[in-house]
């Protein structure tokens, strides 16, 4: 290896730890817009959103299960901890159009109380066994979210399913700080996905 090769490989790794620092710091900004995000009949997140997640899990559960224990959100209060309380607003099946109003609590923050927010969702599109995608606000006493958009698919895989979820948050308040409000808003989404794990397996194995 010449001497100006190996100058050029040196700094090449020393560019690599300062592209994924930049990257692993500044998880809500262009990836939103990136190919890779999910989507539910081709709408995604909120393509503007300055703060988003994104989580998957391998659940060993039939598609039917997962899909029916996920979709059947009046029975959410049943198996996730975090849903204090729930209610359709419109009899049957999840359909473009369907709302649900649901409670969760929301933790202390340096700049806000504890606090239950109450969300009310939209849903918009929907593919049976596939995919879901629901948006609105939530809003408790001294924090409010002026719109949360969540896409989640559902793969089949060998021995089971591949859940993958992406959501965004907007409004004044969070992007006011947006490092905290990741902080706090993003466990979430990660413990939905493993209480929906925990149930889906639960079910199989009885």
């Amino acid at each position: 290896m010449s001497h100006s090769t190996l100058r050029r490989f040196r700094a090449a790794l020393l560019a690599l730890p300062i592209a994924a620092g930049l990257l692993g710091a500044a998880p809500a900004q262009a990836a939103t817009s990136h190919p890779g995000s999910l989507t539910c009949q081709g709408k995604g997140i909120d393509p503007a959103a300055q703060l988003h997640h994104r989580a998957e899990t391998f659940v060993k559960a039939p598609l039917s299960t997962v899909w029916r224990l996920h979709t059947d959100v009046e029975s959410w209060p049943y198996w996730q901890k975090p849903v204090t309380s729930m209610k359709r607003l419109d009899p049957g099946r999840l359909h473009p159009g369907s709302q649900f109003r649901w409670t969760t609590p929301a933790p202390a923050t340096p700049s806000t109380p504890p606090t239950t927010l109450v969300i009310t969702s939209t849903v918009h599109q929907v593919k049976p066994g596939q995919c879901i995608r629901w948006s609105g606000p939530a809003i408790g006493q001294g924090l409010r979210i002026d719109k949360g958009t969540h896409v989640w698919n559902f793969v089949p895989v060998r021995g089971g399913v591949l859940v993958r979820t992406e959501e965004s948050w907007t409004g004044k308040q969070i992007e006011a700080d947006p490092a905290t409000a990741i902080k706090y808003l993003a466990p979430g989404l990660d413990l939905w996905l493993a209480d929906l794990k925990t149930a889906a397996e639960a079910r199989c194995h009885h």
